[in-house]
């Protein structure tokens, strides 16, 4: 009788506990697909910082990793879980995420950008792609054919949102932007800075149109393509970009913006950006791009700068 009863107590506590554990596997499942899946396209500087972050605050964030795909896959080995590797780009549809992040080069812009539209907003990390305007537009009407978002980030830009505001109210007059940085931590096609040399100071590399200046440093001039973004009224060939090699900025990056408006109206912004020598991207732009990302939930088929 009582071998019985611990019996019939055992099935039920073992029934209790398969219940339990099929609950908490539905809720788990139901959580995860209340997430929005990213997929990361490159595994640099940057996008291993987004795909770190993900993994360690994505739940808190409502963000999971959909895949991570690099040219070379053996980079992410150890950082990345085995499944999540994506070895074609063209097979990103088979992942099903929400948003593609592109943090590799303008090429991949180019040669994806419109596909990666037609099944996820995309955030497009080298917008220097986008003053290729026969690209800008390409990729403006695939946004809104598919009612998806192509959202462009600020990065060191400071001040975009109000850029963006003062152009749509038609009063937006002119906008100059100067990058200026350690000779080293430029990237630039041609010989423009192949004779640098220590303690040389101050020399500009170039000045004109975004437009010009974006095939001449497609890696450096980023935050002046989201300014012409931003400034659609002026545009790539309005927007005048300024770079300059200083071997005294060895700690930062500067991002100098001069904006006119109507009436006598201007504004002038100085950025000073942490960066170590040789290195592209500034610290504090990281952390931009991981705002950035947070923003990225849809906003209909538009170009939305975040």
């Amino acid at each position: 009788m009582f071998g019985k009863k611990k019996v019939g107590g055992g099935c039920c506590s073992a029934v209790a506990e398969v219940k339990r554990i099929l609950t908490e596997e539905f809720i788990v499942m139901a959580d995860t697909s209340k997430m929005m899946a990213v997929g990361i396209v490159g595994y640099g500087h940057l996008g291993q910082y987004l795909v770190e972050r993900i993994q360690r605050e994505g739940e808190a964030a409502g963000l999971r990793l959909a895949f991570v795909w690099n040219r070379n896959t053996e980079r992410l080995k150890g950082s990345v879980p085995e499944e999540l590797f994506l070895g074609q780009l063209s097979q990103f549809t088979e992942r099903g995420a929400d948003v593609i992040v592109e943090v590799c080069h303008p090429q991949i812009v180019k040669d994806f950008g419109a596909q990666f539209l037609s099944s996820a907003h995309f955030m497009v990390g080298s917008p220097s792609a986008l003053s290729d305007p026969l690209l800008n537009k390409q990729l403006r009407q695939a946004a809104v054919h598919h009612g998806r978002t192509l959202y462009v980030p600020s990065g060191a830009l400071w001040g975009g949102q109000d850029i963006q505001r003062l152009n749509d109210s038609g009063t937006l007059k002119a906008l100059s932007i100067r990058m200026s940085k350690h000779p080293s931590c430029f990237r630039l096609s041609g010989d423009l800075l192949s004779d640098w040399k220590e303690g040389e100071g101050r020399r500009v590399l170039f000045k004109g149109s975004v437009a010009e200046l974006c095939p001449l440093a497609p890696n450096n001039v980023n935050t002046m393509a989201a300014a012409a973004i931003a400034a659609d009224s002026l545009g790539f060939m309005g927007v005048t970009g300024e770079i300059v090699s200083d071997t005294a900025l060895s700690q930062y990056h500067v991002v100098e913006v001069e904006v006119t408006g109507a009436n006598g109206f201007s504004v002038t912004t100085v950025r000073r950006n942490p960066a170590q020598l040789g290195a592209v991207t500034g610290t504090a732009t990281y952390n931009s791009f991981w705002s950035s990302l947070l923003v990225c939930k849809g906003h209909g088929g538009r170009v939305y700068l975040c």
